[in-house]
């Protein structure tokens, strides 16, 4: 029984690298280095998937309605109304600026990278889960600042750069283009190394969390917030990333979603983008109370790395065998 529950060791290897990130941030010229080689390694992420998938299956991604329906329903509208209740709860159990930083998580779109990954992992739709998370977070630029506005009171809502929307364009979708035009020569030759596709499944993750938690630290994570405040600030995210991992599990059975859609509608439906987080958050608050606004995004974006890796992995071992052919 112990067994059974041991962690994977993709999942030993994420928290190994929040506690490398939190004793040896990247710092400096490092740093910038490795953030271009986090993005590089997304690109090449991006590009494989291209390769690999066919103009068929993509075109079935794009044309899934009902699916991109539930995931933006889910980002848009369940996790805002999670985050209202929250807050209203949260006198005297939490700090009004971070029940306030929980309900801006609630408003903030999908991730991109890691929910395309984990969907890959997991053996998903992958074409329906780069289309869905793309889409929510090219909608969040402009539905996450007018969520806030509304829900948060806060004045004169801002809005992404677009600088923020060219980064989406050119770092995901092009090198997803180039890799389905470039499918009829190297196509075969991806199709024969899917390992190589897993390995930047993860090391693509492994890079964004390194950075990520790595840059949290440097600006104060562990500064900021005790131990006590610590403890309940994981409970809360914990508890929300468990309610809707279990409501987007439900949905999609309930409406009769196939076993890869059900996976894409998981992991795009239950996420938050750290990186479309923080600069929508350096518009819309004041530069004095963005650390601890941004703090729980801090806190889930890990949190739902790690719970997310684990639930992959569960899928992909559960994964149905296809049966074996007749003997002649």
């Amino acid at each position: 029984m112990a067994f059974r529950f041991r962690p994977d060791t993709f999942t030993l290897t994420l928290v190994g690298t929040v506690v490398l990130a939190s004793l040896l941030p990247a710092r400096g010229t490092f740093a910038d280095y490795f953030h271009d080689f986090s993005n590089v390694a997304i690109a090449l992420l991006f590009f494989l998937h291209g390769a690999r998938l066919s103009r068929e299956a993509v075109f079935a991604g794009l044309t899934h309605w009902r699916l991109h329906l539930l995931v933006l329903s889910v980002t848009f509208l369940l996790f805002p109304a999670l985050g209202l209740a929250i807050k209203a709860l949260a006198p005297g159990w939490l700090p009004d600026r971070l029940a306030l930083g929980m309900l801006y998580l609630a408003c903030l779109p999908s991730t991109v990278q890691s929910s395309i990954a984990f969907t890959s992992i997991a053996g998903g739709n992958v074409p329906a889960a780069i289309c869905s998370a793309s889409a929510s977070n090219l909608l969040g630029v402009f539905l996450t600042p007018l969520l806030v506005t509304l829900l948060m009171q806060v004045d004169g809502g801002g809005t992404m750069s677009l600088g923020s929307i060219e980064a989406i364009v050119a770092q995901l979708l092009l090198p997803f283009i180039a890799g389905q035009m470039l499918r009829p020569w190297i196509g075969g030759w991806v199709g024969r190394h899917r390992r190589l596709v897993g390995l930047v499944d993860r090391g693509s993750i492994l890079s964004v969390v390194y950075v990520a938690f790595g840059e949290a630290v440097i600006h104060g994570l562990w500064r900021q917030l005790p131990l006590d405040g610590l403890a309940v600030m994981v409970v809360v995210c914990l508890f929300l990333l468990a309610l809707v991992l279990t409501a987007t599990t439900f949905l999609s059975r309930a409406l009769g979603f196939s076993r890869e859609d059900e996976i894409a509608i998981v992991f795009c439906g239950s996420k938050k983008s750290l990186a479309s987080g923080v600069p929508i958050a350096n518009v819309l608050f004041p530069s004095a109370e963005v650390g601890l606004i941004v703090l729980p995004l801090m806190l889930f974006h890990q949190i739902q790395l790690m719970a997310c890796a684990a639930l992959a992995r569960r899928y992909a071992a559960r994964a149905p065998t296809a049966p074996l052919p007749p003997e002649s």
